[in-house]
Formats: C-alpha cells, sequence, structure tokens
C-alpha cells in the first residue's frame, strides 16, 4: 500500500522557492513543486494566470480577515479544498471560473 506513497518521483516533493508580489511587496514562497503544480492547475482553471491568483487570493484572505499568518501553508490548504470539493466537479469548476471573471471585471 505504501508503494502509490513511497514510489513517487523526489522531483515531485521537492522544494522549489518562487518570488511573487503580494501586496506590492515582493516575497518568496517555497512550495513542494507538486503544490506548484496544482496552483498552476487552479489558476487555469479561472483562467488567470499564477501570479493574479497568488494576488487575488492574498487580497480577499486580507478583505475577509486581515493578514495571513502563513500564506505558505494557505496556499497548500487551497489545493486541498480544490481537490476535496472543485475538482471534477463541473458545477463548482464553473461556479469557481465565473467568480473569477467577476472578481477581475
Amino acid at each position: 500500500m505504501c508503494q502509490i506513497f513511497a514510489g513517487q518521483s523526489p522531483e515531485r516533493y521537492a522544494y522549489e522557492t518562487r518570488s511573487v508580489r503580494l501586496g506590492g511587496h515582493v516575497t518568496s514562497v517555497r512550495l513542494e513543486k507538486a503544490y506548484w503544480d496544482m496552483l498552476e492547475d487552479i489558476a487555469a482553471a479561472q483562467d488567470m494566470p499564477l501570479a493574479r491568483f497568488l494576488t487575488t487570493l492574498h487580497d480577499e484572505v486580507l478583505e475577509l480577515g486581515g493578514e495571513t499568518q502563513n500564506f505558505t501553508s494557505l496556499l497548500r490548504c487551497a489545493c486541498l479544498t480544490y481537490v476535496e470539493q472543485i475538482q471534477g466537479n463541473a458545477v463548482q469548476e464553473t461556479a469557481l471560473r465565473e467568480e473569477a471573471r467577476r472578481s477581475v471585471a
């Protein structure tokens, strides 16, 4: 059973650090490559580049509840939320895309 977990490519869980601009400030975010790949997919599902998705997410978190304590952890949990609640659900995927379009307009 553990082979499915233990047998994955080390490249998939290797860290990758990217510079992003959040709230007008450049910061570094360090995530495993698998998370970066999923974030790219989430952004693409909303018809936006990753940089815009990250900025929009950060801005919405600030609007809803103030500063994020750990943006990297928020991104990991966003990926889990996407897999658990949205991915593969056509209604949810369409709603997410429409909401993204409204927020950009």
